[in-house]
């Protein structure tokens, strides 16, 4: 009896995960898979396009899918947003990828009216203008995550929020000096499949979800003094929480 797509990707994703197709090794193409399961050639691909939205492979144009060499991002909020982190004057990033090798591209600093929402969040009124960081994070050249934050520019348009370098510590250290000190934060996660500008911004591949965060930084307080928008290749990432109970 031929088998499904589901069940040929099932048996592909013990052998990348045994260590029997190790990292950038190629998959079975197409034509092998349909001789050895009797299945039809879309069977097949969707099958290898199965691995490849779940970020274990990857489709190289003209020559096959390879298993991912990309080791997976381990995202653990409790752990990033510790003051612990920016405090001590480092990237909150850290926290994610050690020594892993991450740059900032497509930096814009820019004012602007907040958005209905943002403003709402941040209780400000219609109109108000806010400082936005829009940047796009790359770790071992691929790009992983988009990032937009908003904060209201009355409060850090003289600081060093507002230039591309934000010093040791960013943005909560930043805010820290200015009296506004972040100490609680909620983040609302969803996932989704990308806009096409997103998927391009992103380089994903076809058929890849993207995971949506909003997180809203608060004070001591409880006054909002960030929003950030963040959009994740969900491929490459896996979400970690530490819950007290």
């Amino acid at each position: 009896m031929a088998e499904t797509a589901r069940e040929i990707a099932d048996e592909l994703r013990e052998r990348i995960r045994s260590g029997d197709l190790a990292p950038g090794a190629r998959l079975p193409g197409e034509p092998a898979l349909v001789k050895k399961h009797g299945v039809a050639k879309e069977t097949a691909r969707r099958a290898l396009m199965l691995l490849v939205s779940e970020g274990l492979a990857v489709r190289r144009k003209g020559s096959g899918t390879y298993v991912r060499e990309f080791q997976p991002i381990r995202r653990v909020a409790n752990r990033r947003l510790s003051q612990e982190t920016w405090g001590a004057g480092r990237a909150i990033w850290s926290a994610d990828i050690g020594e892993r090798p991450m740059t900032v591209t497509e930096l814009r600093v820019y004012e602007a009216p907040a958005p209905d929402d943002v403003a709402r969040i941040l209780d400000l009124e219609e109109g108000a203008a806010v400082v936005v960081r829009d940047r796009l994070f790359t770790v071992e050249g691929e790009p992983v995550q988009a990032a937009v934050s908003y904060l209201s520019a009355d409060l850090v348009r003289e600081s060093a929020i507002a230039q591309e370098d934000t010093g040791p510590g960013g943005t909560y250290a930043r805010l820290a000096e200015l009296g506004a000190k972040p100490v609680r934060f909620v983040e609302e996660l969803r996932s989704r499949m990308p806009s096409q500008e997103e998927t391009e911004r992103l380089h994903l591949t076809e058929g890849t979800p993207v995971v949506e965060i909003y997180r809203t930084a608060l004070t001591e307080d409880g006054r909002p003094v960030e929003v950030n928008r963040m959009l994740l290749d969900a491929g490459v990432y896996v979400m970690e929480y530490h819950i007290t109970g």
